[in-house]
């Protein structure tokens, strides 16, 4: 990949019928509209994406549509991470075959790896393609924390390891990435909430669970920030804090899942062991919703 990841990332939802089935006219359709909203790129198969609940055959048919719905017109950065290294290989490999410009590739969760156990199953995948890939780091999720120099070393070990999707919630921690990193690797921030905050200390945007809702707002916000208009990002990133919060009302991605739904845009249908958000939560989120006009 030839430029910088750079701006606003969708890691989009897996829409599903009431009968369980993925529904792909519902996908290709918020798809059309992130890229409408001047979103940078679409990440499939992610948390966001529900991808612990789908097969193997569902994620890469995911994946496959994901890349032919975009046709070209903005990235695709395809999740395919494991807590399994060969599996993470192998979803990285029909990934590339598949066309997407990046592979995602989650700390593997469960397992508890040491460092060395990270870096060498971050280097079979990266190894096991040609393409460009992004390490994401979320100890909240996986129990295990990507440290500095286990990054660094996989930067300076892996020429196609280009990116971090950081969610440790580490402010401190990013700023070591970004003083240690060489000019081509970008840092993304992997909660709405600090993407400025990140992108203030050098930090190159966001894969966004909002953007799903509110792709032109963040994507205005970040393009802002990252052309240096830093007063007007932070007016507009303070305009859109209350969301950033309500979006993590009950756990991703059961709220965001919720706005598209209120808007008809997709069905509320998820996969257990994710279900409907509570009738008290789902009250205080619909009444943000609407307090910031965006029901």
């Amino acid at each position: 990949m030839s430029d910088k990841l750079q701006g606003v990332f969708t890691a989009i939802v897996t829409p599903f019928k009431k009968d369980g089935s993925i529904d792909f006219d519902r996908f290709k359709e918020l798809i059309e509209y992130n890229i409408k909203g001047g979103v940078t790129g679409i990440v499939p198969c992610g948390t966001t994406g529900e991808s612990p609940t789908l097969s193997e055959q569902e994620h890469k048919q995911v994946v496959e549509e994901t890349v032919k719905a975009v046709n070209g017109r903005v990235k695709v950065v395809a999740g395919a991470g494991s807590n399994s290294t060969s599996t993470a290989m192998m979803l990285a490999k029909h990934a590339e075959g598949a066309g997407v410009d990046a592979v995602m590739i989650v700390n593997p969760y469960y397992n508890k790896p040491t460092q060395e156990g990270l870096y060498r199953h971050f280097k079979a995948v990266a190894d096991a393609v040609k393409i460009p890939m992004v390490v994401y780091n979320i100890q909240g999720r996986t129990g295990v924390n990507v440290e500095t120099p286990t990054l660094v070393r996989l930067i300076k070990d892996c020429s196609n390891i280009i990116a971090v999707k950081e969610a440790s919630g580490n402010i401190s921690q990013m700023k070591d990435v970004i003083a240690q990193k060489p000019d081509y690797f970008s840092v993304l921030s992997g909660d709405d909430g600090i993407a400025l905050d990140l992108i203030k200390e050098g930090g190159d945007g966001v894969i966004s669970v909002a953007s799903n809702f509110i792709p032109d707002k963040m994507s205005k916000m970040v393009k802002a920030a990252l052309d240096g208009y830093m007063e007007e990002a932070k007016k507009l990133d303070a305009g859109l804090q209350p969301f950033f919060e309500a979006e993590f009302i009950e756990t991703n991605p059961i709220p965001i899942k919720l706005a598209l739904a209120l808007k008809g845009m997709i069905e509320e249908e998820y996969r257990l062991p994710m279900c409907e958000m509570s009738e008290e939560n789902k009250e205080k989120f619909k009444k943000t919703l609407v307090e910031m006009e965006l029901l």
